[in-house]
């Protein structure tokens, strides 16, 4: 009951997935009609034979309906159920292309070779890897360059803040009237050091990555490796984002980006 308009993203091609769409469904057609055939040779009127098939193919294809919330973890628990691939790995997704079923796919239908195949995967896992490589460089300059130089910039002055107030009002008035600026400089001095610690992991593990040869096998190791520690910098960063003062963090918080012009 519901009608979704989907878009690839801004830097995406649509053309791969519809080579496979298309070439899956030319397939199913012409299977469809072998079935058909082969049923009213052996007697069978055309319409019976027809439905036979189309009952045997909604047989077939019962796994892949579910009614409920695809996007659930409700979804995922069925779908390993019923036997379907969960798989979320892109690295790992991208052998399917080279599934026997999928080579005899596209070379009974003459749009692509067993060759063609393992060449476009190379390039696949090849292109993974350096879109993560990038990224993970990007995030851990921005990280040393310019999130931890703003935080603890704003941890100075509220500590500057604490050390005045306690000047004014003694040290347990002067504490107690900034307890809530003492509990954020200490924040910030834990996010800070996970970060860099992080941004050190990060570095590591490209390293690690960047010796494996084969492009299938280290864009593996940079969706395994690599990835992971990139959302674990992510998280703490996005908690100082909430932190920092606005007029002293230096890149577009997430609520602004709504209103670049």
């Amino acid at each position: 009951n519901r009608f979704e308009f989907r878009a690839v993203g801004s830097e995406a091609n649509c053309a791969s997935a519809m080579i496979v769409l298309n070439t899956a469904v030319a397939e199913a057609l012409q299977s469809f009609k072998q079935r058909v055939d082969a049923l009213i040779e052996n007697g069978s009127d055309k319409v019976s034979a027809i439905l036979d098939v189309v009952r045997e193919d909604i047989h077939t294809c019962a796994p892949v309906h579910f009614e409920g919330n695809g996007y659930s973890e409700e979804w995922v628990e069925e779908a390993k159920r019923r036997g379907l691939d969960c798989e979320t790995s892109c690295p790992k997704v991208f052998e399917r292309y080279l599934d026997e079923d999928s080579i005899r796919m596209f070379e009974s239908q003459n749009v692509m070779t067993r060759k063609e195949l393992e060449a476009r995967n190379e390039v696949k896992w090849e292109t993974y890897t350096k879109k993560i490589q990038i990224e993970a460089r990007v995030m851990g300059d921005l990280s040393m360059n310019h999130i931890i130089p703003v935080a603890t910039h704003y941890q100075s002055q509220l500590a500057k803040n604490v050390e005045n107030m306690i000047d004014i009002f003694g040290e347990d008035e002067g504490k107690k009237l900034t307890a809530r600026n003492i509990n954020i400089i200490k924040k910030i001095a834990e996010r800070t050091q996970i970060i860099e610690t992080g941004v050190e992991e990060l570095v590591n593990a490209r390293k690690v990555a960047n010796k494996i040869e084969s492009e299938h096998d280290k864009a593996i190791a940079y969706h395994d490796t690599v990835a992971p520690k990139m959302e674990e910098i992510r998280y703490q960063i996005d908690k100082l984002e909430l932190t920092v003062a606005d007029e002293l963090w230096t890149l577009p918080k997430y609520r602004e980006l709504l209103f670049i012009r």
